[in-house]
């Protein structure tokens, strides 16, 4: 099949771990490239966000089509709404110039999803939608800091409607679909993130400290990913000064991420507020910031921790969590999302309340004092990981959607059934 990816705002070009750019990107960019692998054509639709950026950039085997909608500067992803139509209209266009036909649009994330309806409309194209995140679950949580206009809700109550598949990436995100936007069951398809495994796999643990520089003797606690304030670092930091406070231990805090590669307040002003955190707790020292780094770095840290962490506040699904797993080191995740989906409490790792510091430095605690308990949560992640969520195996399941609503399964039964072969 020839597939268009929708992802406005994500493009799988972009470094992960800024404001803006996170998992959406590598989801968008993993399954671009493992459909590739398996024998689809992909074109991915992204919204141009630099003067020099070419039409079409190339990704691998993918095209990636720097669209051009609205001024070709990074924006805020909650300010690009305006912009949709224009992005619907170019997008038509080109595939009108295309030889060969698409034969299933996919939209990632509810604005993408507007340009798949309006697609949708004029081509009669079916059309899968992936919301990443849901605007009702949003609001829930960030209440009036939530950028986003009250129509993002009823664009996605359309998009519910109207798609013929939604992809739930986890059960509560199936919950959430049916119970605030009243989804027909039969109509969403549970397919979770992953993770690859040539990227993200077990290495010698002091070999990866001695790559970073990172101490052989600390107890070390990895914190990764998108750098804004629902991500609950500040959580991870208070937790940290009250294992400090009670008894002096060993811990170390690295934080990786940002808007640029050196830890830059200007940047990325919310390491200013938790440098200030660190400050308030007592524990400066031992909270360090290292920056944005490149996919190809990121299983050093991993491999490097001896726990990782992520507290958010909500969380649509979570990669790190798989990748952190993937490279064998212990989860204390919040019991929110998906990560309660990937990471089984007391067997992967461990889970806790969100925005609950005390919760997290009991957990802590607990790996750090029981070697041989997180030595067994490092293996059964790792099985679970390689077992559950690799994005080969997301990939195909995603292909088995598209083929059912393209009708290229009742096609490929017909062919058989005339004696010919399943394409």
């Amino acid at each position: 099949m020839k597939i268009a990816l929708i992802s406005e705002h994500a493009s799988p070009l972009a470094i992960a771990g800024g404001v803006d750019s996170g998992g959406q990107n590598i989801y968008v960019a993993n399954v671009a490239r493992q459909l590739v692998r398996i024998g689809h054509e992909v074109d991915v639709f992204t919204r141009c966000d630099r003067s020099l950026l070419p039409l079409v950039s190339r990704f691998e085997n993918i095209r990636v089509v720097n669209v051009p909608a609205g001024p070709p500067v990074q924006l805020p992803k909650e300010q690009l709404l305006p912009y949709m139509d224009a992005f619907a209209r170019f997008m038509l266009d080109f595939m009108h110039r295309e030889a060969q036909p698409y034969a299933v649009v996919h939209a990632n994330f509810f604005m993408s999803g507007l340009v798949g309806l309006r697609i949708k409309d004029a081509t009669g194209l079916p059309l899968v939608t992936t919301f990443h995140a849901l605007g009702r679950v949003r609001r829930l949580h960030q209440g009036g800091s939530d950028g986003f206009p009250d129509a993002r809700f009823a664009i996605e109550d359309e998009l519910v409607q109207r798609s013929d598949s939604v992809i739930a990436e986890c059960p509560q995100d199936e919950s959430d679909l049916i119970h605030l936007y009243d989804a027909d069951p039969a109509r969403i398809d549970l397919v979770p993130c992953g993770f690859d495994r040539a990227e993200f796999h077990p290495l010698d643990k002091a070999r990866a400290r001695e790559r970073l520089g990172w101490p052989q003797d600390r107890f070390i606690v990895l914190q990764l990913g998108r750098m804004v304030p629902r991500k609950g670092i500040d959580n991870v930091v208070r937790a940290l000064g009250i294992r400090h406070a009670a008894e002096g231990c060993n811990a170390a805090l690295y934080v990786a991420g940002g808007n640029s590669d050196d830890a830059n307040e200007n940047a990325t002003p919310e390491i200013g507020r938790l440098r200030g955190i660190a400050r308030e707790c007592g524990v400066a020292d031992h909270v360090h910031f290292v920056g944005r780094h490149g996919r190809t770095e990121l299983k050093h840290f991993y491999n490097a921790a001896d726990v990782f962490v992520t507290t958010p506040w909500y969380e649509p699904f979570g990669i790190t969590p798989l990748e952190a797993m993937a490279c064998g080191t212990p989860v204390i995740g919040a019991d929110v999302g998906g990560i309660r989906y990937s990471v089984v409490h007391g067997e992967t790792g461990l889970l806790v309340p969100p925005k609950d510091p005390h919760a997290l430095a009991d957990a802590l605690l607990e790996i750090e004092r029981d070697p041989m308990r997180a030595r067994r949560m490092s293996e059964a992640g790792l099985a679970r990981a390689n077992a559950m969520f690799t994005w080969s195996s997301v990939a195909e399941a995603l292909a088995q959607v598209y083929a059912r609503v393209s009708g290229e399964d009742a096609q490929a039964a017909a062919r058989v059934a005339m004696g010919g072969t399943a394409r």
